[in-house]
């Protein structure tokens, strides 16, 4: 037996077998930590190969280029601006408005996340907040890891709220038919609460520890937010390409454009004006320094992540563990909706949430006979939005934006232990995923 699109598996074995095994053996090197994470993950892919889940040609189609292309671009996009000092002017402006309290600036900042993944996407936020968040604790001498894997999380819950939030929710919305409308009714309700309550979880665990010397935050208070601009030309120009690349994202369904392509667009614009004065080496140089500026450890890792996850899809492993959940379920329509929900928020713990979601959508569609109707399932496309969303936060392979901030973590002195973080983030995941099943029991069910 194979599957449609694989190769020939080695010695006739069941591709879904071998694609599962590849899976597990490349997320336990991952987890050990004894080798960098992209390099396993460029192993595993050329394994999927090797042992005939996949071919070349099946390879490439798995890889989610249009991730790839927003990290990319937004990546130069803030390597570029960040020459002009505007993230060093956000981070003294922040730390002004917080009385130089660490505790105060751990709250702005998650709140300040949340809002804007609702309105943008969730990488693209954490891209344009992190370099705000370490100039920060460098300035107060305060650890960076609280900041960062709060926002973390407060990207993937407010990237819940909205249509265009987090990648799950674009694939329910074009798919289904929701609006962006609806995505606000229905969910961001539940999402202020389970933020709020994420607030507190990471006051108690980090928030009311933090202190900063009054010598330090005296420093800090008499600083000139406006001595931090380097280039002011520059930082004009970033502000206006960096406002036309949102308003991209806002209104890429009416222009019929992709995220890569607005986030790549405006990269290419802005380099191109940071550039427009310079000739010859000088040019180059700047355009190599912004090459090197972008995280190829983390494009590189979510290229052979892309692969393995699409070599477990095609074996059949996410299928059938998509339809043994429905089938639990007995026809009942509340119980299909907390299977859901669990179900997918663990196993997007686990695995990406946009293959997963992308399975579990033709799946439910095809239970809309049984339950009178297309317009009677609509509560299961929130509990789906919900459990994957949210579920992402578990691990730091569970959504995009926690590998890139890890990615970026890590190359500013900020290590990301897999263990660590999923020792945090697992029991907090499953406090936001509770809270939503009791929204949907009272709401839907």
């Amino acid at each position: 037996m194979h599957s449609s699109g694989a190769g020939q598996i080695l010695f006739g074995m069941n591709p879904m077998w071998v694609s599962t095994i590849v899976l597990l053996v490349t997320y336990a090197v991952i987890i050990t930590e004894k080798i960098n994470r992209s390099t396993i993950a460029l192993l595993g892919a050329g394994a999927m190969i090797l042992v005939g889940v996949l071919d070349q040609e099946k390879a490439i189609k798995g890889i989610d280029f249009n991730t790839i292309g927003l990290l990319v671009g937004m990546m130069i996009l803030v390597s570029i601006s960040r020459r002009s000092g505007i993230f060093q002017y956000l981070a003294v402006w922040s730390a002004q408005k917080a009385n130089a309290s660490p505790v105060g600036i751990l709250i702005l900042l998650q709140i300040c996340t949340a809002v804007l993944s609702a309105l943008l996407d969730n990488v693209t936020t954490v891209l344009l907040v992190v370099p705000v968040t370490i100039a920060i604790c460098r300035q107060l001498k305060a650890p960076a890891y609280p900041f960062l894997f709060a926002e973390i999380f407060a990207s993937n819950i407010g990237g819940t709220a909205t249509l265009i939030g987090d990648p799950p929710n674009i694939l329910i919305g074009s798919q289904v038919g929701l609006t962006f409308n609806q995505f606000v009714v229905h969910l961001t309700p539940v999402i202020i609460v389970v933020m709020a309550v994420q607030l507190v979880m990471i006051h108690l665990v980090w928030g009311k520890s933090m202190t900063a010397t009054a010598e330090d935050k005296a420093r800090v208070m008499e600083l000139s937010a406006h001595s931090t601009i380097a280039d002011w030309l520059l930082l004009k120009q970033s502000v206006v390409v960096i406002a036309a690349v949102i308003l991209g994202f806002i209104f890429a369904r009416q222009l019929h454009l992709e995220p890569a392509t607005v986030a790549m667009g405006g990269a290419a614009v802005l380099m191109m004006l940071d550039n427009w004065s310079h000739h010859g080496e000088a040019e180059s140089k700047k355009v190599h320094e912004t090459f090197q500026d972008v995280e190829w450890i983390t494009i590189f890792f979510f290229v052979g992540l892309f692969v393995v996850v699409y070599g477990v899809e095609t074996g059949g492993l996410l299928k059938m563990l998509a339809e043994k959940t429905v089938a639990l379920t007995g026809g009942d329509l509340a119980k299909t909706g907390y299977v859901i929900l669990w179900s997918s928020a663990v196993l997007s713990a686990i695995v990406d949430n946009i293959p997963f979601v992308a399975t579990m959508i033709p799946l439910i569609k095809s239970m809309a006979p049984s339950f009178g109707g297309p317009d009677k399932i609509e509560a299961l496309w929130w509990c789906l939005s919900l459990g994957a969303c949210l579920g992402g936060n578990g691990t730091l392979i569970g959504a995009s934006a926690n590998l890139t901030v890890a990615g970026i973590g890590d190359r500013e002195g900020v290590p990301f232990s897999f263990v660590t973080y999923t020792l945090y983030a697992f029991p907090m995941m499953l406090v936001s995923v509770a809270i939503s099943h009791v929204y949907v029991w009272w709401r839907y069910f």
